[in-house]
């Protein structure tokens, strides 16, 4: 499969039994930096973003793509370096960076080989481990939209 200039950001979340939303981060191995955060990955082909949102999310964190994602208005641009090299050319230098937000209701979360692990944090807890400004912003966004009802 050919690598398409796009990535996507896939932000898991569920309420507990009180009510309360929880955000699933994945930790990177020592390896690739050992930070957290959502799920991220790269377009394939011809996919659209919500496509690859939906594969990306079944390969790295076992969720089926019948849950229910929505996209979210929060995105970045990356620079090619970050992601894929010069793969498409000296002329592409950034790439979009489309952020998502699935309910994960019926899936039973797991760890790829991407990831060490996974954990269910609070909103707060959840942007205080995160390394990137975009992750901060898509759980923001995500968190208001729940709590302001507006998801």
């Amino acid at each position: 499969m050919a690598r398409a200039p796009f990535q996507v950001l896939v932000c898991p979340y569920r309420a507990d039994a009180g009510g309360a939303f929880q955000y699933a981060l994945f930790e990177r191995p020592p390896s690739a930096g050992g930070y957290w955060q959502p799920i991220a990955g790269g377009g394939e082909d011809v996919e659209t973003p919500l496509d690859a949102a939906r594969r990306e999310a079944a390969e790295e964190g076992g969720i089926d793509p019948s849950e229910r994602f929505f996209a979210l208005s929060s995105m970045s641009m990356l620079p090619v370096v970050e992601v894929a090299g010069f793969r498409w050319g000296p002329d592409v230098l950034m790439i979009p960076n489309y952020a998502f937000a699935v309910s994960v209701e019926r899936s039973r979360l797991r760890v790829s080989i991407e990831h060490v692990r996974y954990a269910w944090f609070s909103y707060q807890d959840a942007v205080g481990r995160v390394r990137w400004d975009d992750n901060r912003h898509a759980l923001w966004e995500l968190n208001h939209r729940l709590t302001g009802g507006v998801a």
